[in-house]
């Protein structure tokens, strides 16, 4: 039978955060690794994935890289993603079309002076580009890879994937709007093995009674995530995209309180790896 696991290499939202409160669940930005059998899928290119990068070696390789979107803390990793430079390896690149750009212009905008030293073209492997919207199903030999559209500033893309009577749900950067796209995210996590959502915030923090509101900033409360996991019926939830001051305490300290409504929770740690049973 297909195998499925996943393991995390970033796992923080918005900026890295390193330091000595961060090392237990880790500080980089969002980087997912996703293996169906053989094949290796890379969600995001947030500052984690120089790790990863370095974990498989210089190839010669073949994967696929699945962008959710591109607010700079999923894309800044790319650069510093070591198979990148090696021509013998072939990566193909899905992500959406944002404003008439195409994926491959997009990620070439961030890499320009005065911005960045050195611009796309430095990227010697075999890349090929390819656009994929909300509601597209795509294949890969035994996996089916499905994608929704979620509730967040510019837009982003939600990824489930499926092998072998088993599945993976990954809803990074989404904000909760009590309507229509909680509903489409819902239906979307329906009877996931894993569920992993955006718990940014606290609803305290959400609402401003912490610091200033956070409503518009297009990331979600555990309370959400664990209303989302509940639901759908997803069997297990992991917290995603953690702010960048919450410490390892206080990530324990919120897995415990979410998991007193929901048991099967985790939060999201580097290097941590999951095989779907």
């Amino acid at each position: 039978m297909a195998r499925l696991s996943f393991k995390f290499w970033g796992v923080r939202g918005s900026l890295s955060s390193a330091g000595a409160s961060t090392v237990r669940f880790g500080g980089n930005t969002p980087c997912l690794e996703v293996r169906c059998d053989d094949r290796l899928f890379i969600v995001d290119m947030g500052s984690g994935l120089r790790a990863l990068g370095a974990a498989l070696g210089f190839g010669p390789l073949t994967g696929t890289l699945l962008m959710t979107h591109y607010h700079y803390d999923h894309v800044q990793g790319l650069p510093f993603f070591g198979p990148m430079f090696n021509p013998k390896n072939r990566f193909e690149v899905y992500g959406p079309s944002y404003g008439g750009q195409s994926v491959r212009e997009v990620l070439a905008g961030q890499l320009i002076k005065p911005y960045f030293p050195v611009g796309l073209e430095v990227l010697r492997a075999q890349l090929d580009f390819k656009e994929v919207a909300s509601g597209q199903t795509l294949r890969f030999g035994e996996a089916t890879l499905r994608t929704q559209e979620l509730f967040h500033p510019g837009g982003s893309l939600g990824y489930r994937f499926e092998v072998g009577g088993r599945s993976l749900v990954y809803c990074t950067d989404v904000e909760h709007d009590n309507g229509p796209a909680d509903l489409a995210l819902i239906e979307f996590a329906r009877g996931a093995d894993w569920l992993i959502v955006d718990a940014m915030y606290t609803p305290d923090e959400y609402l401003g009674r912490v610091g200033g509101p956070r409503v518009g900033f297009g990331h979600s409360t555990y309370q959400f995530a664990i209303q989302a996991a509940q639901a759908s019926g997803a069997k297990n939830l992991i917290l995603c995209h953690h702010d960048p001051a919450r410490t390892d305490d206080q990530l324990e300290q919120l897995v415990s309180v979410a998991r007193e409504r929901f048991p099967n929770t985790t939060a999201a740690r580097e290097l941590e790896l999951i095989e779907v049973a």
